[in-house]
């Protein structure tokens, strides 16, 4: 039961209130260090070649490491939601920190068994993201509940950054400098443990922040309800249009211009961290269950005509292929986004961190769409059946959706 959770604050209610106004922003500001570097995992493409050159593995398997981490990310999320609400924001967020910086250098060992990279980055960076996740979300929320789409997208926007962020630097690394993918991989967990845990140690509730006993509910309450199984799909078809797309960008490009893969990368990235901070304004502008159906209709259109151009000889030109790796990004920021304001809208600011983990979990299905569409190609030599595939289930969701409301009737029964 929700009115079991404690709420306790770690700010002052009352006096210096001018303080802990502008603490709110430091809260922020954490927040977007925290975030750039969970975002890492995002250019996991830029690893899928050095690796399966040096290991002579399949596209598909190259995929398990983002597979496995999007399952381990939502299970992890799920706890961490009550975990957030009992324990304070800041031992999630440094508890993430250290597993996700350690899983990264584990993953170095991975150029002598592939194994170890499943592991450290798919299983304990994907146990550690969905323990620190949650916290920049919950807390901004609560610091700012008059913006709560604008700033959860500043908070989670260096999810997307970091990992243009990465693009880059790891790029510039291997093809410039010559470092090998090992040496890449322990360098940024050493860097991801420091930042995350000292970001992670200034996180705090504000103050005055309490439970609303009135608006009780159950667990099996929640996941019964009409408009929490209508965002549980949608973001099923949103995460998986976007993943499907990011971890295999470099094979979706073009076969004469091997540069444009790592361009699309970055661009991907950079699309994903303006795509928080614009859908996630105009969700405070508008209704946010009409914003997530545009979001929706946006995704699959950009998913079929990546389809369609992947049927051409050579594939799409370099020039579009950006453009529709900075556009697949820009919708998958979204997501990440919309949902979140429309949890908070739904169910109360106060239930956000934990509600928000449940229908975080639609990330365990939608994370086998980059291996099953890795597995497609490696069958087929392309990626259209797949992207059509997910395309239309975006579709399905928001017929499905019709004209439901966040605000028809009360939000649950008791």
């Amino acid at each position: 039961m929700f009115a079991q959770c404690p709420q306790t604050s770690d700010m002052p209610a009352g006096g210096g209130g001018s303080l802990v106004s502008r603490y709110r922003y430091v809260i922020l500001a954490a927040s977007l260090l925290m975030q750039l570097c969970l975002g890492m995992t995002y250019s996991w493409s830029l690893f899928v070649k050095p690796f399966r050159q040096i290991l002579g593995i399949s596209q598909a398997i190259a995929q398990l490491p983002l597979t496995v981490f999007y399952i381990a990310f939502p299970v992890t999320a799920v706890f961490a939601g009550s975990m957030l609400a009992k324990r304070g924001p800041r031992l999630c967020a440094v508890l993430g920190g250290l597993v996700f910086g350690c899983g990264w250098m584990l993953a170095s060992l991975g150029t002598q068994c592939f194994a170890w990279t499943v592991v450290g980055i798919g299983l304990l960076g994907g146990m550690g993201v969905g323990f620190a996740y949650l916290v920049p979300i919950a807390t901004c929320i609560q610091w700012f509940p008059e913006r709560k789409g604008l700033v959860t997208g500043v908070a989670v926007a260096g999810f997307g950054g970091g990992a243009a962020l990465v693009a880059k630097v790891g790029g510039y690394c291997m093809m410039t400098l010559g470092m090998g993918p090992s040496d890449v991989l322990r360098n940024l967990g050493g860097t991801a443990l420091v930042v995350v845990c000292l970001a992670g140690a200034f996180m705090r509730r504000p103050g005055g922040s309490k439970q609303q006993t009135s608006t009780t509910r159950s667990v099996k309450s929640v996941l019964s309800d009409r408009v929490f199984l209508l965002l549980y799909l949608g973001m099923v078809a949103g995460l998986a249009a976007g993943l499907g797309v990011n971890g295999n960008l470099k094979e979706l490009g073009p076969r004469d211009a091997a540069g444009s893969g790592v361009a699309a990368i970055a661009l991907f990235a950079i699309g994903n961290a303006a795509g928080r901070l614009v859908w996630g304004t105009v969700s405070d502008k508008f209704r946010v269950m009409s914003v997530i159906r545009v979001n929706l209709l946006s995704q699959a259109a950009v998913l079929l005509t990546v389809a369609a151009l992947t049927g051409f000889r050579g594939g799409p030109s370099a020039r579009s292929f950006v453009v529709l790796a900075c556009a697949a990004g820009f919708n998958y920021g979204g997501v990440l986004v919309l949902y979140a304001n429309a949890t908070a809208q739904r169910y109360g600011v106060e239930h956000v961190g934990r509600v928000y983990g449940w229908v975080f979990s639609s990330n365990a299905p939608a994370s086998f769409a980059p291996m099953l569409a890795g597995l497609v190609y490696d069958h087929t030599g392309s990626f259209a059946i797949p992207l059509a595939g997910i395309a239309a289930l975006a579709i399905v969701a928001v017929g499905l959706m019709g004209n439901t409301d966040l605000r028809q009737g009360a939000p649950l029964s008791p």
